[in-house]
């Protein structure tokens, strides 16, 4: 073979009609024996939103042999992104390209867009039928494994391009690099095998020559295996198809230091989920209601203690003092009493003085039974009854530590760690970001410009929950979600209430743009401090 460097995959559109060499270069990718098995099962709903959500990083993987400038080869199959720019598929998809990378171009066709991309092998494992192809030019959305167990009967969806739905509707070879959501096929997970020892999942849903490289998804979207080979129906028997099983593609993107999220967390209904958080945010803020009840009710308890004590203090204080003005008045009436005696005696100047004294006495007793505090009592400052803040005030709350909630949330495809957050007046957030009132919660919409998922974040100062609700949609709701966010004017935070109300309204618009569920929904529960 001559070397021919720098083809690229819109040769392919020049091609008259490679259908039939499609066919014929399809089946070379079947190098698995044909197996035969006998099993049937029934294969239960998956639910469309995740599938769907984990169809936009499914692709096509194409390869297109050149050699003088005529192309002399062509196939396809299947991969998923494990990665934004890179891709899992069988080792039999693009071993041709690993072993002449100069005359064959790989070129991978997303499900969305109206672009594809040229790829390169970087890593392959012949023996467990696995490699991945790096691409640059844009970045897909990646698929989550699914490290839990997978029981017998569970219901599984493949993802991929099947070439005889591919056979029954292209009109000309160019229709293989034009971006085409992959085709869905559901059934059951039926066991374990191993085959040339490497395990492989059997399952029902329907695989055929194309699907190769393809995932094999869990209800969520998650991914179990990578679909590999199909039995051959034969006489009646039922067809299954194989998928190299999760735990060796796990070893080989160790081997080849790939990272990748794994979950394991059980794959539950996002309704249901809503429903039970729900009953849960409600019952927390009863919760809460209640230990302000409690605590306002201590607190008036505690007020009538000190009102009762601050009274008696103050009666036996005017008491008290009403006493000293009888012993003043009794006093002073017996000293001009003893100045009589002493006048009878003739001791005049003696009796004066003793005149003037008890006088004097009987003015101070005047003087302190008119001066007498009255019985209003007084009370210390730390013994009044304490505000509650309105849950939807402006007051900064400070810095929190928000711990995850695994049995409040569900999560799908993002790795999930506990985080800090700085809660400003105002809905200020971490000093930058700015959220709008909802009712008692705040909330702020991200709309990335390079990310198919749209986040809707919301914090409750009442119950101190902060929610991360993830939708993961396709290209064209995107696009009309960022129309609306280009007319969002306020980037960072402000005290203004009218830019934080016109926030809240461009925000109601967004909503209505949304799917009635997310895909994900992250729940915290903060306190105060930082995490280290």
């Amino acid at each position: 073979m001559t070397a021919r460097p720098g083809k690229t995959l819109e040769r392919v559109a020049e091609l008259p009609d490679s259908i039939a060499m499609a066919r014929d270069m399809g089946r070379t990718m079947m190098r698995w024996l044909l197996l035969l098995a006998a099993l049937c099962g029934f294969a239960g709903a998956a639910h469309a939103d995740d599938i769907s959500a984990a169809g936009r990083g499914v692709v096509r993987v194409v390869t297109v042999a050149m050699v003088d400038d005529k192309v002399v080869g062509f196939g396809h199959g299947s991969g998923f992104a494990i990665a934004p720019n890179r891709i899992v598929t069988n080792a039999h998809v693009v071993e041709l390209a690993k072993r002449y990378p100069a005359n064959v171009v790989i070129g991978i066709v997303p499900s969305e867009g109206a672009k594809s991309y040229e790829g390169k092998v970087i890593a392959i494992d012949t023996v467990r039928d696995l490699a991945i192809i790096e691409f640059t030019g844009t970045h897909l959305p990646t698929l989550a494994l699914y490290s839990g167990p997978v029981d017998e009967g569970n219901p599984v969806t493949a993802l991929g391009y099947p070439g005889n739905v591919d056979l029954a509707t292209a009109q000309s070879a160019a229709d293989y690099i034009h971006p085409l959501s992959p085709i869905r096929s559901e059934g059951v997970f039926s066991g374990r095998r191993a085959m040339s020892g490497i395990q492989v999942l059997l399952h029902t849903a329907g695989i055929a020559r194309g699907n190769s490289g393809g995932p094999l998804l869990d209800p969520c979207g998650r991914v179990i295996g990578v679909n590999s080979a199909i039995t051959q129906a034969e006489q009646g028997d039922t067809s299954f198809g194989f998928a190299i099983a999760d735990s060796e593609l796990t070893t080989f993107l160790a081997q080849a230091k790939q990272k990748y999220v794994a979950l394991g967390s059980a794959c539950t209904s996002m309704a249901e989920l809503m429903k039970q958080d729900s009953d849960a945010d409600a019952r927390a803020r009863a919760d809460a209601d209640i230990a302000k009840r409690e605590a306002a009710s201590k607190n008036a308890l505690r007020h009538e203690a000190a009102l009762a004590k601050a009274r008696d203090d103050a009666q036996r204080n005017r008491e008290n003092i009403i006493a000293i003005s009888a012993v003043l008045l009794v006093l002073g009436a017996l000293t001009i009493g003893g100045g009589g005696m002493l006048e009878i005696k003739r001791l005049r100047r003696e009796a004066i003085w003793v005149f003037a004294g008890g006088g004097l006495m009987l003015v101070a007793s005047g003087v302190v039974f008119f001066l007498r505090p009255n019985s209003e009592p007084v009370l210390p400052p730390d013994a009044t009854a304490t505000a509650v803040v309105p849950v939807s005030s402006t007051t900064a709350i400070g810095k929190m530590v928000c711990s995850y909630v695994p049995e409040r949330s569900r999560v799908v495809s993002t790795a999930v760690a506990d985080l800090n957050l700085d809660w400003g007046a105002a809905g200020c957030v971490n000093g930058r970001t700015q959220y709008a009132e909802n009712g008692s919660r705040w909330d702020r919409i991200l709309v990335p410009a390079d990310e198919q998922t749209v986040s809707v974040l919301q914090f409750d100062p009442a119950t101190r929950a902060y929610v991360s609700m993830r939708y993961f949609l396709p290209a064209a709701q995107m696009d009309a979600l960022r129309k609306i966010r280009s007319g969002v004017t306020l980037k960072a935070c402000s005290t203004d209430e009218a830019a934080r109300a016109n926030l809240s309204q461009q925000q109601a618009a967004m909503r209505t743009q949304l799917p009635t569920y997310p895909n994900e929904k992250i729940v915290y529960a903060c306190r105060p401090g930082t995490a280290p």
